[in-house]
């Protein structure tokens, strides 16, 4: 690559830098780590489920509605049914007697609703009788309702403050990114998966050379491989029944010279002799008559699915004539792609499905000429060097859908068949000859049995099934119910991606830790088993993009001197001195300069001149620059360093502080800027600013920013072993915690909250004070000793919530179910004390097993009669008991009346109850050890110290040396520590170099007597030698907890334990 003057300045070279300067110490920028919680101020957790599913609100479904607008009919393609000139999504509501009322998901919630919003269109139609029709327009018009995302421009909850979000029963703190289904809140799980519209080039199990594609276009989608056979390279195509020579596909599309083929993929003798074999393959074809382009389009209409060939078709007549059969004609099929054209079906195929994401204008192919030239250039590339074949595994080949491309596939095949449907009803009337009245081709769209789109979006969100036929597109399980165990716990759900890998096949490569994956994803938060590795989760500062307007960067990008490929010829496409350049899989045209057209983007972006998410990627050995806006891929925020210096000044973090700036002005002001996975390959990234020397680019924000929300809850993570930290981000989304600040009101199923004041919000778990020592044989396999005292005064006591639900029917014979006053005489009356005077169990009462919490009535008759029915229906009782366990009291809590969409009365009761620990129950600490209650003892024959001091649990020290969870002991030295001293003790991941967690030698200045006190027996009054006791951080038992979150955004004080559920529980 040859670099002129101008390009030596852009990079910084030696001879305009002071080396002394660059080599000199770096003061480091003061609490620089104050920049993570303002990332997430600004862009949240969840920050791109909404940006995705705004920007499908606001853009995709009208680009599908205008990609399908024009609707013809069958019978008369002369003229037009309608055509629809607008698609929005208005406010989620539902019709009440008639009349719109809006809704909230509080609402949702309580009446097992859907939360969704109707979606209308703006249409002109035709319509008239006799041949005589008139074109109207017509508005608003209602064809089903879209499922609305919480915190999402069309929510009722966006831009709320506190109070108003109290009012409406919801928690300021909920971050939103999820649906509410039939009263179920869902969340559309992050799905990964290859880049759309990329080259990827790989090998099969039989060592043959692939260069597949997967378009996608807001029309068609459609994969193509081109597939290197024993030296020969042919195309796979669905559409065609049998692999064609890729020579003749070339000649089909207008490239018929064999010297302009050579020289589209290369002048290196090693390319021409590579692509010897292939001509060779299609001069054989040349006695079936392949010479021209037209004969190699005929050669294709006969490989397509459904056609015969003449060859075929004599070969089926003599095997005819030997059974001694009748003759039958031989009936051609027709192909089911696409109408018949002048041209024939193949050169539909060649321009529609082949390559679909390329365009062809004019009926000039020579784009995508071009770009099967670039694929057969890297497979021969990878077939001398298998180093230049891609990692399917790597993170810059991936994207990840999120929940707005996900609706849109579904939107898009929805509207495509409702449409379809609408055409079908409309060609059967226009058929009647005897129509009397005026006919409204607009009513073929409205009506209950229309709104297929109502109920495909509600059924797919609720089964979690995604199957889309038109787009070959079959999955399960692609929606879960939104965990909410802990607070924590429906995060790390919202943050969760799930893969297309087969997960039972044992495979190791997509299981291995990539280090694409940096910064990225989070290297600990994965489940155990078959999902190891599959299962990822996104790191604390990730972003994930959504789609950009491409006109404005494609014509900024020839403004800098790009020439176009439309100018080029095949000679000219692959030159030593230029680049290509590729703008979101399409090949723009080529650069002489290629660092001097990457830095000017970079400048133009820094500046916020293009999209503060645009890639821009030199590749080396490909000789290529890619520019990248497409949705799904992932990139992070990092500080920019000029001339070795941090752009990120001492005042800018001052100003920080003080409210005056916002993480959006250093995006803004080019201090920070987003770089994903493939642009971190021109980058050198340094971790601390120490480290900023001649050549780094940028540096982190901070260090434990590579871990992930769940995973950056463990007080010194870097110190213990790996697989404790996965364990621990398995149980940590398993926490007993608090859920939200409406848990008191939501309605759902089953759920856990600690006694005890809260922390940092919604935190989880409680503080322990713990003694590290033998004590009994109760304590072996990590299984600790209990204090009976403690557990009496409320320790790791915890309240139990769950709902019971009773329904009063609507039957069709106009009957319905009635709730009756309780009786307060007679055999039941004692099981119906806690009924308040309307039948239904009143808030505050004690409810025991068997007592009956609705004294309903049933109709004896429920048969749908013609006839009204008689005044005197029978009814017979239908009480329903209480289902608890024998002994056990409970409260009823809350009783909440709500109306079901068929008019059935809803009664929801919270009933709750208190829970202590018990023999058995499981506890674990912050560091993923966990281990049963062994036994519990009497305080009286606890161990105490010099000072009275009586811990709550004992711990085997014998758990520390197998585990090898050194964190776990800084823990303990920390939080006796911050107990000694009076303050907050810190044990952020990576965090002692920068100084914003406490190390060992930092404990040692706190009056602490080292952390260990001497202990004494309280069985036989002997002195033990030297026991350490410290507090630690316990989580509830019966229900793993979760950890709080303290400090920076991260890792809080080290101090933790945990208890969990024997059924929830992971090794």
């Amino acid at each position: 690559m040859v670099l002129d003057h101008e390009d030596l300045d852009l990079m910084n070279d030696d001879n305009f830098v002071d080396k002394k300067k660059l080599s000199a110490p770096i003061k480091s920028t003061a609490d620089k780590f104050q920049l993570v919680p303002e990332f997430l101020k600004v862009r949240g957790l969840v920050k791109q489920h909404l940006d995705s599913f705004n920007y499908f609100i606001n853009v995709g479904i009208k680009k599908i509605a205008r990609a399908n607008s024009r609707i013809t009919s069958t019978l008369d393609p002369s003229i037009y049914l309608w055509s629809f000139k607008d698609v929005y999504v208005g406010e989620p509501s539902i019709l009440n007697v008639g009349t719109a009322e809006v809704i909230n998901p509080h609402m949702c919630r309580l009446a097992d609703m859907t939360y969704a919003a109707p979606i209308y269109v703006n249409i002109e139609y035709v319509h008239g009788i006799h041949g005589k029709t008139t074109i109207s327009a017509k508005d608003k018009v209602v064809i089903g309702r879209m499922p609305i995302m919480l915190r999402s421009c069309r929510c009722v909850l966006h831009g709320k403050d506190e109070e108003e979000l109290a009012r409406l029963g919801e928690c300021p703190l909920d971050p939103g990114g999820y649906f509410v289904i039939k009263g179920t809140e869902k969340v559309l799980l992050i799905q990964e998966q290859l880049s759309k519209n990329r080259i990827i080039i790989d090998s099969d199990k039989k060592g043959n050379i692939n260069a597949s594609v997967t378009s996608s276009s807001e029309t068609t989608k459609s994969k193509t491989v081109i597939q290197m056979e024993k030296e020969k390279i042919y195309l796979y195509l669905h559409q065609f029944v049998k692999k064609i020579p890729i020579i003749i596909v070339l000649k089909a599309m207008g490239m018929e010279s064999d010297q302009e083929i050579v020289q589209m993929v290369g002048r290196d003798p090693r390319f021409s002799a590579s692509l010897l074999p292939s001509m060779e393959a299609s001069i054989e074809c040349i006695s079936e008559g392949v010479n021209t382009r037209q004969q190699a389009l005929d050669y294709l209409e006969a490989k397509l699915v459904g056609s015969t060939s003449f060859c075929d078709a004599t070969r089926e007549i003599k095997t005819l004539l030997k059974k001694r059969l009748d003759y039958q004609p031989m009936v051609v099929k027709r192909s089911s792609y696409g109408p018949p054209e002048k041209d024939g079906r193949a050169l539909y195929i060649l321009r529609e499905l082949f390559l679909a994401h390329v365009p062809v204008r004019d009926d000039n192919y020579r784009q995508k000429c071009f770009y099967v030239g670039v694929m057969l250039r890297r497979m021969i590339e990878a077939m001398l060097n298998k180093d230049s074949m891609d990692d399917k595994d790597y993170v810059g080949n991936k994207r990840l859908e999120l929940s707005g491309q996900l609706i849109s596939l579904l939107f898009e095949d929805l509207f495509k068949t409702m449409t379809t449907e609408a055409i079908k009803k409309v060609d059967a009337i226009l058929q009647k000859p005897n129509r009397a009245s005026r006919f409204d081709f607009s009513q073929c769209l409205t009506g209950e049995k229309n709104h297929n789109i109502s109920f495909g979006l509600e059924r797919t969100l609720s089964t979690g099934n995604f199957d889309i036929k038109r787009f070959r597109m079959h999955r399960k399980g692609m929606t879960q119910v939104l965990t909410r165990l802990s607070f924590i716990g429906s995060l790390g759900s919202i943050t969760k991606i799930s893969p297309q890998f087969e997960k039972s096949r044992k495979v190791s490569g997509p299981r291995s830790l990539q280090p694409s994956q940096w910064g990225m994803l989070c290297p600990c938060d994965t489940p155990e088993g078959e999902s190891c590795g599959l299962v990822k989760n996104l790191a604390l500062m990730t972003h994930v993009t959504t789609d950009q307007e491409e006109g404005p960067l494609v014509a900024m990008c020839f403004k800098l001197g790009v020439t176009d490929l439309e100018v080029l010829s095949a000679e000219e496409l692959h030159t030593p001195d230029s680049f290509l350049v590729i703008f979101n899989g399409l090949i723009l045209g080529k650069h002489r300069r290629p660092q001097y057209f990457a830095n000017s983007l970079r400048r133009l972006r820094r500046a916020g001149k293009i999209g503060e998410f645009v890639s821009v990627f030199i590749n080396e050995k490909q000789h290529c620059v890619y520019v990248a806006s497409d949705g799904g891929r992932v990139c992070r925020p990092l500080v920019i360093v000029e001339n070795g210096e941090s752009r990120v000044k001492q005042h800018h973090m001052k100003e920080l502080k003080d409210g005056v700036r916002t993480f959006d002005d250093f995006i803004r002001e080019g201090l920070i800027e987003y770089l994903d996975v493939n642009e971190e390959n021109n980058a050198l990234i340094a971790l601390y600013e120490s480290e900023a020397m001649k050549d780094v680019t940028h540096i982190e924000i901070e260090p434990f920013t590579i871990l992930g929300v769940v995973a950056g809850l463990i007080p010194y993570p870097h110190h213990n072993q790996s697989p404790r930290n996965t364990y621990q981000c398995a149980m940590g989304k398993q926490a007993m915690g608090n859920i939200a600040y409406n848990q008191a009101i939501k309605p759902d199923g089953l759920f856990a909250l600690p006694i005890g004041v809260g922390y940092d919000k919604l935190g989880a778990g409680q503080n322990a004070t713990v003694a590290v020592m033998s004590n009994t044989g109760y304590d072996i396999e990590d299984a600790i000793v209990m204090n009976k005292a403690s557990l009496d005064r409320g320790f790791e006591r915890c309240i139990v919530k769950k709902t019971v639900v009773a329904t009063c029917q609507k039957y069709g014979n106009d009957t319905v179910d009635r709730i009756l006053r309780p009786e307060r005489t007679g055999p039941d009356a004692e099981k119906m004390q806690i009924l308040d005077d309307d039948g239904i169990a009143a808030p505050g009462e004690i409810i025991r097993p068997n007592d009956v919490y609705i004294n309903k009535q049933i109709p004896v008759d429920t048969r749908d009669n013609m006839t009204s029915p008689p005044s005197d229906t029978q009814y017979r009782p239908a009480r329903e008991y209480f289902k608890g366990p024998e002994g056990e009291t409970q409260v009823v809590e809350r009783v909440a009346l709500c109306s079901h969409k068929n008019g059935n009365l809803c009664i929801k009761y919270n009933i709750r109850h208190t829970r202590r620990p018990e023999l058995g129950d499981k506890f674990s600490s912050r560091h993923g050890q966990k281990g049963v209650c062994g036994t519990i003892v009497q305080q009286e024959d606890f161990p105490f110290s010099e000072r009275g001091i009586c811990p709550d649990l004992i711990m085997n020290p014998h758990g520390f040396p197998s585990r090898m969870t050194v964190g776990k002991m800084m823990e303990l030295l920390g939080s006796k520590a911050g107990v000694s001293s009076g303050r907050f003790h810190y044990g952020s991941a990576f965090g002692e170099e920068s100084g914003h967690a406490d190390t060992v030698e930092n404990i040692r200045h706190h009056p602490c007597e080292a952390s260990l006190f001497l202990l004494w027996e309280g069985v036989v009054i002997l002195r033990s030698q030297w026991r350490a006791i410290a507090n630690i951080r316990l989580y509830g038992a019966n229900i793993l907890p979760e950890t709080e979150t303290h400090g920076h955004g991260q890792n809080a004080c080290a101090r933790e334990w945990t208890a969990c559920d024997d059924d929830k529980t992971a090794n």
